[in-house]
C-alpha cells in the first residue's frame, strides 16, 4: 500500500504532535482512506443477527463473534440474486470491503457475496423452502388424489429434446397404443423453466375446463431426466410447486432418477422414481388387460359350476331324506297296520310326497332365479370390461374419424411426412375400407 504523506500520519517540523489540532472531516477521511484500502477484498466469517430488509430491497444486519460486532449491508442488486434467505442465527461467510461514512463517522462491510458456513447455498435455499411450504400444508397427505385406472388422455410436460419424453411415449406405445397424448413443450432447466413448466400445468387445467367430461385430460405427467441439483433446480422452484398443488389434474412427478428427491416430488400426487415409471404407473399392459378379463370370465364358469353343483347336491339330498322318511314312517305303522288305517288314510305318503315335490320344485325355481341373477350380473360385469377396452381400441379411435397411414412398400404406419417420396404408393385405413394413394407431395 502506498504510503501517504499527508493528514494525520504526515510527518511535521515539531517533534511534538500535541501541537497540531485536526479537523474531525480529516481525521475521518484518514481513517477511511487506511480502512477501505487495507480491508479490500476480504472474507469475514461470523454469525448473521437483527436483519433489517429496507424498502429498497437493501438487507442490513450483523456480523458477530463471541468478541465482536460488524455492521454490514447487502445492497439489492446483489441481494435479488441470492439463492437463500438471511435469517437470524445463520453462520455465513462473507466477501466484501469495508468502508467509512463520514457524515456518521461509521464503519461497515459493503457484502458482494454472502456464503452458509458449511451447508451449499442451495441446499440451504431448498431446506429453508421446503420448511415454509410444508408449514403451508403444500405436502400434505391428505391433498394427494388417487391417480384413475386405465386414462385414455395423459397430458405430459417435459421438453421435447431430452430422453425424458422418448421414454414416456416408448413406454406408453408398447403397454397401450390407444391412450390419446397431449404433450406441452416446456425448458426444464435455465432462468426461464420455472415459468414455462407452472405455465404449462396452468394451461392443462384451463384448457380442461372448456372441454366436455369424455374428452378431458385425466392425468399429468411433469419432469425430465437426472442431472445435478442445479440441472434440477427449477422443479424446486416455488411457482412449480404451488402450480402442481393446485392443479384440478391429478400430477405425477417424474423428475431425475431415483435418488432424486425435489419439491415437486413432494407435493405431486404420486412421485415416480423416472419418466418411464411415471409411464408404467399410468397405463397398464394391454396383455395383463387380457389376462384379468380371461381370469374374470373363467371365475364366471367357475362360480356358475359350483352352484349348480350346490343345488344339484340339496336336491339330491332332499330326495334322499325324502325316501328314508317314507319307509321309516312305513316300518312304524306296519306293526298296527290296523288301528293306523284311518290316519294312513289322512297321512297318505303320496300327499306327503306332493308337498316335498312342490319344495323341490319351488327350490328348483329359485335355483333358476339366482343362477339367472349371478349370470347376469357376471354379463354385465364382462360388458363393462369389454366396452372399456373396446374404448381404447384403435379400429374405435377409427369410427370417429381418424385415420391410419401405412407404407404400401414396407407395410409400417407412417407417422412422419419425411419418411416417404413424391410417387410413393401410400395405403390408408378407414373406419370402413381402404384407400390407396399416390403422393404428389409432403409438407413437413
Amino acid at each position: 500500500m502506498e504510503k501517504r504523506e499527508t493528514g494525520l500520519f504526515a510527518p511535521t517540523a515539531s517533534s511534538s504532535k500535541s501541537d497540531r489540532v485536526y479537523r474531525v472531516c480529516e481525521i475521518t477521511q484518514d481513517i477511511k482512506i487506511i480502512l477501505e484500502n487495507t480491508f479490500e477484498g476480504i472474507w469475514v466469517e461470523g454469525e448473521i443477527s437483527n436483519v433489517r430488509v429496507s424498502s429498497s430491497g437493501h438487507q442490513y444486519f450483523s456480523l458477530k463473534d463471541e468478541n465482536a460486532v460488524l455492521q454490514a449491508v447487502v445492497f439489492s442488486r446483489i441481494a435479488i440474486g441470492a439463492k437463500f434467505k438471511l435469517e437470524d442465527g445463520l453462520k455465513v461467510l462473507c466477501f466484501g470491503n469495508v468502508e467509512v461514512y463520514p457524515p456518521h463517522g461509521k464503519y461497515q462491510l459493503i457484502v458482494e457475496k454472502v456464503e452458509p458456513k458449511g451447508l451449499g447455498s442451495l441446499q440451504l435455499a431448498l431446506e429453508q423452502l421446503k420448511n415454509r411450504l410444508d408449514k403451508d400444508g403444500l405436502f400434505s397427505v391428505e391433498h394427494k388424489r388417487q391417480i384413475p385406472y386405465l386414462p385414455q388422455r395423459v397430458g405430459v410436460v417435459t421438453s421435447l429434446q431430452g430422453a425424458a419424453i422418448k421414454d414416456i411415449l416408448k413406454v406408453l406405445d408398447r403397454r397401450f397404443r390407444g391412450v390419446h397424448i397431449a404433450i406441452r413443450p416446456v425448458q426444464v432447466q435455465g432462468d426461464s423453466a420455472k415459468e414455462q413448466i407452472a405455465g404449462a400445468i396452468d394451461d392443462f387445467n384451463l384448457f380442461n375446463e372448456r372441454l366436455p367430461v369424455d374428452e378431458k385430460i385425466e392425468v399429468l405427467i411433469v419432469g425430465r431426466g437426472g442431472g445435478s441439483i442445479e440441472d434440477l433446480w427449477a422443479f424446486n422452484e416455488e411457482v412449480v410447486v404451488r402450480a402442481i398443488y393446485k392443479s384440478r389434474i391429478p400430477v405425477i412427478s417424474a423428475v431425475g432418477h431415483e435418488r432424486d428427491i425435489t419439491l415437486a416430488d413432494l407435493v405431486a400426487d404420486v412421485r415416480a422414481s423416472t419418466p418411464s415409471a411415471a409411464a408404467e404407473m399410468v397405463i397398464p399392459r394391454k396383455e395383463d388387460l387380457k389376462i384379468d378379463l380371461q381370469n374374470v370370465t373363467l371365475d364366471l364358469k367357475r362360480s356358475f359350476g359350483d352352484i349348480c353343483r350346490s343345488f344339484t347336491d340339496r336336491i339330491d339330498n332332499l330326495v334322499h331324506r325324502l325316501k328314508i322318511n317314507s319307509v321309516h314312517a312305513l316300518d312304524l305303522n306296519i306293526s298296527n297296520l290296523g288301528a293306523m288305517a284311518k290316519k294312513l288314510i289322512l297321512l297318505n305318503p303320496a300327499s306327503e310326497i306332493n308337498q316335498h315335490l312342490l319344495k323341490i320344485d319351488d327350490l328348483a325355481k329359485r335355483l333358476r332365479s339366482c343362477a339367472g341373477h349371478f349370470l347376469e350380473m357376471r354379463q354385465a360385469h364382462f360388458k363393462n370390461a369389454a366396452s372399456r377396452l373396446y374404448a381404447l381400441s384403435p379400429l374405435n379411435i377409427l369410427s370417429r374419424g381418424y385415420s391410419i397411414t401405412f407404407s404400401d412398400s414396407e407395410g409400417g404406419v407412417i407417422k412422419d411426412a419425411e419418411s416417404v417420396k413424391k410417387e410413393d404408393i401410400i395405403r390408408t385405413k378407414l373406419h370402413k375400407g381402404e384407400l390407396i394413394s399416390r403422393v404428389l407431395d409432403r409438407v413437413s
